[in-house]
């Protein structure tokens, strides 16, 4: 039966079931499509209607592609030097992913170097990949051969009974996610040596198709290393070894190791501050959407007042300008990401006068708890006055006071959980699942909805937030392993409504294979103060929207 194809700006009738890269010229740089909204491999047959857009390293969903194709030839590379070699791919600083290696446990530049050559080579042979699918037994054997035991531990896990996997010049291996066809499309990257590792960076959309400067953060960067030493030292490290806890009944125990880590956290907090308590007069707490800026502000306040302090709490979204005096973003509708969409001037008199204990008249309609239901507000001198906020750390917001006076706390969550060594687990994706549930929790806004609106998320994050985190006097890990083996239950039947010939599903499916793999949890034993409870429901503070 004849269908009808529309691409790359004309339209076409076929016969018979055509292999996108047919429709594509020889020399291209297109690395997969969407075809009806879907991301396909160049290798896809089309047999039916279909709008089809080729994508470049300029779209989002083809960066995904390119950094899968390249772990991939990196894993390549380094079997080949020495199939003995054994090492573990995670998300790092600077937006690069880190290669660690733990045979051999020391590397040094000229190691990297050799990597380098080989992956050269790798690109330069043009390599086609073949994707196959085989049965879970065949897949046991193939990764038994490579010594790949992770990847033999998370199929047990996996619900379908076949596996993909990519194979090319006696090598076989699979990566979470989609791969171009030819290792020649894979153009650009840097490898930096980095102890104990290698950072690898790679093109961006948001750079428009360039590697981004590398930018060292070394507070941001020993925060992840703390977060993979505590997950492999608690063997919570990969979803296999974090479904065993959930799976094996030691669900409770699970639960309050992983609490235990964020109460510790916030006991350290309450002593670097108590160390500054004569000095101190503002807590300043800022990190990207959905890190749990709430919770912990309300969890710290508790631990400042176990301390003796008299902590209150000042919210930056009330001196937000009416939307029609905000800055204008690029497609002219008011950014309320921006900064300057605050009344800094007030805010930050407002700040200097009760810090000087002068009485202020806030200008919020609702108000925290703590505050009282008043709109004057004066403080004694061992007051503690703690902002939140997406720019919380940013000094325009707080110009009128020392440095000397201002602690500042980054939060996110820094996952440092692999599916297996070859395939680290998103940070970026952990948090939109957290703003789904919770959009659609207490907003009755739709997954559909929450998708849309994360781009511009993002692009606020990469202008006002990232810059601003290695000026963080410490660095808090929100993530709870455990978590995912929640949100699963509330965010997959958001995720599986919506429509596959739609935009928003390319990443519906993305998330959706993400969560597959988890095993299902009650949230029953989770405390009614956990950082998680801003998400799900069920928290013993005021539900206030991030």
């Amino acid at each position: 039966m004849a269908f009808r194809l529309k691409y790359l700006g004309k339209e076409s009738i076929f016969q018979d079931k055509i292999v996108l890269k047919k429709l594509l010229p020889e020399h291209h740089s297109f690395l997969c499509a969407k075809v009806n909204h879907r991301i396909r491999d160049l290798n896809y047959e089309v047999y039916f209607d279909a709008t089809i857009e080729f994508l470049t390293i300029l779209d989002q969903d083809a960066v995904r592609t390119y950094e899968t194709t390249l772990r991939y030839l990196l894993a390549m590379a380094v079997y080949q030097l020495n199939p003995t070699y054994r090492f573990r791919f995670s998300y790092h600083i600077s937006r690069s992913i880190f290669m660690e290696f733990s045979v051999p446990k020391k590397i040094d530049p000229s190691f990297v170097e050799k990597i380098n050559q080989k992956l050269t080579q790798l690109v330069q042979e043009n390599l086609s990949f073949e994707r196959v699918i085989v049965n879970k037994e065949e897949a046991v054997q193939w990764y038994e051969k490579l010594g790949y035991n992770d990847k033999i531990d998370i199929l047990k896990y996996r619900p379908e009974k076949t596996v993909h996997l990519y194979k090319t010049n006696a090598y076989t291996n699979y990566m979470f996610g989609m791969m171009a066809i030819s290792s020649g499309l894979i153009k650009d990257w840097k490898l930096i040596y980095y102890p104990p590792g290698i950072i690898i960076q790679y093109p961006r959309s948001e750079m428009k198709g360039k590697i981004p400067p590398f930018e060292d953060a070394p507070m941001f960067g020993q925060t992840l290393k703390e977060s993979h030493s505590w997950s492999k030292i608690t063997q919570a490290d990969t979803v296999a070894n974090i479904n065993d806890f959930v799976s094996e009944d030691r669900v409770v125990d699970f639960i309050n190791l992983c609490e235990a880590k964020h109460a510790r956290m916030l006991v350290e907090l309450g002593e670097a501050i108590e160390q500054r308590r004569d000095a101190l007069r503002l807590i300043c707490i800022a990190g990207p959407s959905s890190s749990g800026k709430t919770t912990f502000a309300n969890r710290l306040r508790i631990e400042l007042l176990s301390r003796g302090f008299n902590p209150i709490r000042i919210s930056i979204d009330d001196y937000y300008l009416p939307k029609e005096q905000a800055p204008k973003d690029s497609d002219g509708k008011p950014d309320l990401e921006n900064i300057n969409a605050l009344n800094l001037p007030l805010f930050n008199q407002h700040l200097a006068q009760l810090i000087n204990g002068e009485e202020v008249t806030l200008p919020q309609s609702k108000f925290d708890a703590s505050l009282g239901k008043t709109k004057t507000l004066k403080i004694q001198e061992d007051t503690l006055i703690i902002i939140e906020g997406i720019h919380a750390l940013n000094d325009a917001l707080s110009s009128l006071v020392p440095k000397t006076q201002k602690y500042k706390i980054y939060i996110s969550p820094q996952s440092q959980i692999n599916y297996d060594y070859h395939n680290p687990m998103s940070l970026t994706d952990l948090r939109l699942l957290r703003r789904m549930v919770r959009d659609k929790k207490y907003r009755g806004s739709s997954a559909e909805q929450t998708i849309d609106m994360w781009p511009s998320v993002r692009r606020g994050e990469f202008t006002w937030i990232y810059k601003t985190q290695e000026e963080a006097d410490y660095v808090f890990n929100s993530f709870l392993p455990y978590e995912l083996c929640v949100m699963k239950r509330y965010a997959m039947p958001l995720l599986a409504a919506i429509e596959k010939e739609t935009v928003y599903f390319p990443t519906a499916e993305r998330l959706m294979r993400m969560l597959k793999y988890f095993v299902d949890m009650e949230e029953k034993w989770i405390p009614s103060n956990s950082l998680i409870r801003e998400f799900i429901g069920g928290s013993c503070f005021r539900e206030v929207e991030d």
